[in-house]
């Protein structure tokens, strides 16, 4: 198992794992999708430990951008068909290695960074071979509290979670 403590940048997968993975396209050829409320507040505990988050996906999506937006995520990158290529041109802009890296994924195009990454995460729904090839595979499916699930198991065995608990207690 890597040492979590390195981890400073937790990045996902969109469709698959923010999401259920359906996607909602209206007949004007608007979309919709349906986020998780726990993952979300995730985020925001994420953020207010000072850690970083970016969000990947291979399509383009105003529903993606929008709820990347109303968390204050500024690391937002659609159209990317190959992540991994995106990611380390990424991590060498914010002067961060693999080990510094968690990302929760899905599917096929998923693999390369699960490799890459110091933590590699899988929903509980994802592929067979994304979930073999990753460190952790959420007992949550993706859009079910899947990142929630992640972002506690990384506060908590880093000792952050319970400093973030104090607002609530």
């Amino acid at each position: 198992m890597p040492n979590l403590s390195d981890i400073q940048l937790l990045a996902l997968d969109v469709d698959g794992v923010l999401t259920d993975g359906t996607i909602v396209v209206s007949g004007d050829g608007s979309e919709s999708k349906f986020f998780n409320v726990q993952d979300g507040h995730g985020i925001r505990l994420w953020l207010r430990a000072g850690l970083k988050m970016a969000l990947f996906s291979g399509r383009v999506s105003p529903p993606t951008e929008i709820r990347a937006k109303q968390f204050g995520i500024e690391y937002v990158f659609q159209d990317c068909h190959e992540k991994l290529p995106i990611l380390e041109k990424f991590l060498q802009q914010q002067g961060l290695s693999p080990k510094h890296v968690a990302y929760v994924g899905d599917d096929l195009p998923d693999l390369p960074v699960i490799r890459y990454v110091g933590f590699g995460i899988a929903v509980a729904d994802a592929a067979d071979e994304v979930r073999q090839s990753a460190d952790l595979v959420t007992t949550r499916p993706g859009g079910a509290g899947a990142v929630r699930e992640v972002i506690e198991y990384i506060l908590k065995s880093t000792g952050k979670w319970q400093e973030l608990l104090k607002r609530y207690q």
